[in-house]
């Protein structure tokens, strides 16, 4: 049972309107935003290496704490400003070549794709689509026949940034495994919304955000490498911390998931990110998935019963993205309207997942995210808001 009283008070912004963006980015718990109060406090009193100093064992716990978050272990956690740069590393650091062909599903994020594409100019990778299943998720079959002895790496989106679809993550993961091929899978919207584990998800490698669900600051990532794959992974840029400088002619590579970070971050914004994610194990990543869940199948269950909106999420398992569109509205207005009226929510256009929006011929698509903080009544609150924008003439 989440404490409410306790959740709303920790997020003071709720109070003054209904947040129903956290796939973008979430609204900070005020245990998080002390900690990086009371961290840049110290840099502004001591200086940032004196600072660092000071709070170095907060800090060093960092990659347990993410480790104890998707059942890792802390060797195998580096930290990054985005999972996108995370992504990026892992993808980049990989030793492909020539002919070797990398499979990604059609709900593939944009970013992730044209670098892909990059790879494909660069090496001359070939880049396999798997197809979707009837019910939106990355159809299994269809993945087991695509494998080969080229086969290299397989990229997953887990849940897409819109669409509402929780692709079949560990299915994928034993499939991978089970033909060993390298598993890179992306958790950017998943980390906060589920509970992770690497362990069962049977991935190599995740990438992942500190903004969206988890709650913690903007330029916050990470990125999980499995220990034993990590001699396949050599980082595709080092510095003298990734790769201390050992000799005149030779350095050495770290011997933890490290190697892939570089000297210089922003620790306040880590410290932001430790405290976001004590934040939410303390609340359990179980209860915070029901509550999802919850919530946002109110929100889906009431646009489906309101004339002139349609659900566009696809998926036999909804992740708590509810992507939609009003008809005669474009979604840039329905969002406008909506913060008139205290409502947040987003747009995502058809170029954040390009494959799935030609082959679904989507539009820009309005995109609510509700999360545990959020109410029964701001679901119903906002559905009030869109049957009254649904049912009034266009232009008004």
């Amino acid at each position: 049972m989440l404490d409410m009283a306790r959740i709303r008070a920790d997020t003071p912004a709720a109070a003054q309107r209904v947040f129903l963006m956290s796939a973008g980015s979430s609204l900070m718990p005020a245990p998080v935003v002390q900690a990086m109060r009371a961290y840049l406090d110290l840099e502004q009193e001591l200086g940032g290496y004196q600072a660092y100093e000071r709070g170095s064992a907060r800090l060093s716990g960092a990659y347990a704490c993410a480790a104890r978050l998707i059942n890792a272990a802390p060797q195998e956690i580096a930290f990054m400003e985005s999972a996108t740069a995370a992504w990026q590393m892992a993808c980049y650091s990989m030793r492909l070549k020539a002919g070797d062909v990398v499979l990604t599903c059609e709900a593939e994020y944009g970013a992730n794709f044209v670098a892909l594409l990059q790879l494909r100019e660069r090496l001359g990778i070939e880049i396999q689509v798997i197809p979707s299943g009837a019910a939106g998720e990355v159809d299994l079959d269809a993945l087991r026949r695509m494998i080969t002895v080229r086969t290299r790496l397989i990229c997953l989106t887990w849940i897409p940034t819109n669409g509402g679809l929780t692709n079949p993550a560990a299915e994928v993961g034993r499939l991978a495994r089970a033909h060993g091929i390298a598993y890179l899978l992306d958790a950017c919207q998943a980390l906060g919304q589920l509970p992770v584990d690497v362990e069962a998800l049977g991935c190599d490698m995740l990438s992942a955000t500190g903004r969206k669900f988890l709650r913690g600051p903007r330029g916050t990532g990470l990125l999980y490498v499995r220990e034993s794959f990590m001699p396949q992974l050599e980082p595709h840029t080092i510095d003298h911390f990734s790769a201390p400088w050992v000799e005149r002619d030779r350095y050495q590579l770290r011997g933890d998931a490290r190697r892939y970070e570089t000297w210089e971050s922003n620790y306040v914004a880590r410290t932001g990110l430790v405290a976001a994610m004590d934040y939410a194990m303390d609340i359990g990543m179980d209860s915070i998935a029901a509550r999802c869940a919850i919530l946002a199948g109110r929100l889906r269950a009431g646009l489906e019963e309101l004339p002139g909106a349609t659900v566009q999420d696809l998926g036999s398992r909804p992740s708590a993205i509810v992507s939609f569109t009003v008809a005669g509205r474009p979604a840039q207005e329905v969002v406008d309207l909506a913060a008139r009226a205290g409502i947040v929510i987003g747009v995502t256009p058809p170029s954040s997942t390009l494959l799935d929006a030609e082959r679904r011929r989507l539009p820009v698509l309005v995109r609510a995210s509700p999360h545990y903080f959020n109410t029964e009544q701001e679901i119903d609150f906002a559905l009030d808001f869109l049957r009254g924008v649904a049912a009034a003439p266009a232009g008004r």
